[in-house]
């Protein structure tokens, strides 16, 4: 009987995230994957948003062999133990895992009959559904339970919440496109001025969670998906 190893390598990894976020739709230098190689395998994983002061002594900390980073541009890789891999994904995670069209968060907001809302390069952008009826009052409840926090609250005008929809941009025909197809309110990272015409005139509801609100979710979501495909891989974030 052949027994396998449990070691886990960067390459498997990207791997699989390539094919969870469907890399192959994002333009070549959008795609992401390792940023910086290690053949070391990993053991302990640590998700970032971006190079923070507290970053280098969170690394040797938690001991990590690897750590993804959503945002790497300012990164000084000559500060960090040498032999950690870097992932690095940036408009995959954020069109797959923070207010857009999320699967892991309609499942989280109970919505049902999901239809794409707006689309770019041939992309889903966000999605429109229904949800069991509540009140606006309740609906924030439960985006702030989600995310932690809410940036910007317009209330809805309808008392019975049915139908919403969760976009990752907020423009003037985005909006009445909502409306017009029944969404009582348009959740997003940050509402737009741009757009604030048409929630008046359309009386649509608007919840902003905020930008980095929607980001640490998405963290907190891939952890989650990290660990139910490696589970022994121990994964940390750093907020």
């Amino acid at each position: 009987m052949t027994i396998q190893s449990n070691s886990i390598y960067i390459e498997e990894i990207v791997e699989f995230l390539n094919s969870f976020f469907n890399v192959e739709k994002f333009p070549e230098d959008e795609r992401g994957g390792i940023y910086l190689p290690t053949s070391n395998p990993v053991e302990r994983l640590g998700l970032a948003l971006e190079p923070e002061t507290q970053l280098q002594e969170w690394v040797i900390d938690k001991r990590l062999d690897a750590l993804f980073l959503h945002r790497p541009w300012k990164l000084e890789v000559e500060k960090l133990p040498p032999g950690l891999g870097i992932i690095s994904y940036h408009l995959p995670f954020d069109e797959c895992l923070t207010v857009g069209f999320n699967l892991r968060l309609a499942q989280v907001l109970r919505m049902s009959d999901l239809e794409v809302l707006g689309e770019k390069e041939n992309r889903a952008i966000g999605m429109i559904g229904e949800i069991p009826t509540k009140s606006f009052a309740q609906l924030c409840n439960c985006v702030m339970q989600i995310f932690g926090r809410q940036e910007q609250v317009l209330p809805a005008v309808n008392h019975d919440i049915k139908c919403i929809a969760v976009v990752g941009a907020m423009t003037d025909s985005l909006v009445r496109e909502a409306a017009a197809r029944g969404a009582d309110v348009y959740i997003t990272g940050q509402i737009r001025q741009p757009a604030q015409k048409a929630i008046q005139e359309t009386k649509i509801g608007a919840i902003a969670v905020g930008h980095r609100c929607s980001e640490v979710w998405g963290l907190r979501s891939l952890s989650g998906i990290l660990q139910e495909r490696w589970s022994n891989l121990e994964v940390f974030i750093l907020d």
